[in-house]
């Protein structure tokens, strides 16, 4: 029975019951570590989706979805007598306080840069890797986990001076790209160049995935107003030509320069 249970601890009851061997969800008893992943990736980029939209019931609804995957995860791990929900809390408290001695301590922090400072120093104490970039997360999405690579290695002193040396570079890959011939090379050059980019992004105080995504989001908007547009006048966007697409398009530009 889960009724008088906290909340918490109801979530932990009802995942211990769908994993039961004889009365769970078949589902559910099916699933290990690798196979859940793909929905605790798809969990936290719908998070996103909501605090963009600022739909805070939707947040709410995701944000429990999220912590559903944790409470897998933990299920799972305890099942194998590996770890539980309890040791996976403790330890993060505890990071939290050592990483904050701003706040549990006795070092000071006036900016939010002091707090950046304090934090990647915590942070190296911690690290358990030889090299440089032996911390960096392999299942990062490709922008992110490139300007964290970058970034651990600016630590170490190998970075353009200026951001004008980096966009330069950017400048000499884009050539680069153009004079390659095969799919092969094509590609290696576009990752080259997707690289470079995010270098100068960083540099100059940019997020790539962020912009990136809002890109993604503003082509969203401009491309369903170009059907909408298209609908208002009783014409099947498909039917357009290129051209009218492209004037459509336009349109959308000026009436949403800001978005």
């Amino acid at each position: 029975m889960t009724k008088n249970k906290a909340p918490i601890e109801k979530l932990k009851t009802v995942m211990k019951d769908l994993r039961n061997p004889k009365t769970g969800c078949p589902w559910d008893i099916e699933q290990d570590f690798k196979s859940i992943v793909p929905y605790t990736i798809e969990e936290a980029y719908e998070v996103v989706d909501a605090i963009e939209a600022e739909d805070y019931d939707a947040l709410k609804d995701e944000l429990g979805d999220l912590l559903l995957q944790v409470i897998y995860h933990t299920q799972m791990a305890s099942e194998k007598n590996l770890f539980t929900f309890d040791d996976v809390a403790d330890h993060v408290a505890e990071k939290m306080i050592s990483r904050h001695p701003h706040v549990f301590g006795d070092t000071e922090a006036v900016t939010a840069e002091d707090v950046n400072v304090i934090w990647d120093a915590q942070k190296e104490k911690e690290s358990v890797g030889d090299g440089a970039l032996d911390n960096v997360t392999k299942g990062l999405p490709a922008l992110l986990r490139a300007q964290k690579l970058q970034k651990k290695a600016a630590k170490t002193g190998f970075e353009w001076p200026t951001s004008k040396q980096a966009f330069d570079k950017v400048e000499e890959e884009i050539l680069e790209f153009k004079e390659a011939q095969t799919p092969e090379h094509k590609e290696e050059e576009f990752g080259d160049l997707l690289f470079c980019l995010v270098n100068y992004a960083r540099m100059e105080g940019l997020n790539p995935e962020e912009a990136l995504r809002k890109a993604n989001n503003k082509f969203v908007k401009r491309f369903k107003g170009m059907e909408k547009d298209a609908n208002a006048t009783n014409v099947k966007f498909d039917d357009l030509s290129l051209n009218e697409m492209l004037e459509s398009w336009n349109n959308q530009k000026s009436r949403n320069k800001c978005s």
